[in-house]
């Protein structure tokens, strides 16, 4: 089982740095239940910012997780800032129980993959942290084998369960928000509809 975590820390009203409706829950109150329901020698991914990468490492150090490292996503995308322009977010690699390698091992900590968001009909993004369908097939692929489940308890708009499909995987995900549940039912249903039309489209095509 992966755990694969589309953290939602926004762009701020104020300057609080909350944008979503459900933006007070802490690191704290979940990571043991994570390493409860993981099994044994499986991985947990958990993707977070240069702002909250401190205190999250410093709270899974306090558990029995074993951390293995820090991947580096790339974006096509920069965010502006009186600085540097942020263009990268981190990915917490986490182990529970003995040694797992990924099943793909050439595959570099630096990984680059656009930040295609989906738009809404006025072409407006509809979900602020929504990460690529693509990151999470990667991620999925390296820690999993077909059958086995994956667990997203921040699935947002669904970019993990469709990866799931694609790559026949199961999944269980929560989501807060009833307009980004709405959203990733809809989603996943039409993939789910599409993936069909593909295979019989397939099976046609063999049959001529």
């Amino acid at each position: 089982m992966v755990v694969v975590q589309e953290v939602c820390f926004k762009k701020k009203i104020v300057n609080t740095g909350r944008i979503f409706k459900h933006n007070t829950i802490d690191i704290e109150e979940y990571i043991e239940e994570f390493y409860r329901i993981l099994k044994p020698s499986s991985h947990c991914y958990i993707m977070t910012n240069n702002k909250n990468i401190s205190n999250f490492l410093k709270i899974i150090s306090e558990t029995k997780f074993h951390f293995i490292k820090n991947l580096i996503w790339v974006k096509d995308n920069k965010i502006m800032g009186q600085t540097y322009m942020s263009q990268f977010e981190y990915v917490i690699m986490l182990r529970k129980g003995k040694h797992k390698k990924i099943n793909h091992c050439g595959t570099s900590d630096v990984i680059n993959i656009p930040n295609k968001k989906m738009k809404d009909k006025n072409n407006k993004t509809i979900h602020d942290t929504e990460k690529p369908v693509k990151l999470n097939e990667l991620l999925i692929e390296n820690s999993s084998h077909p059958g086995d489940l994956i667990f997203d308890p921040f699935i947002g708009i669904g970019s993990s369960a469709i990866a799931a499909i694609n790559t026949n995987r199961n999944y269980i995900g929560f989501e807060l928000d009833e307009e980004y549940y709405k959203t990733s039912i809809e989603r996943i249903n039409n993939h789910k509809k599409d993936k069909q039309t593909d295979l019989f489209e397939v099976l046609d095509n063999g049959t001529t």
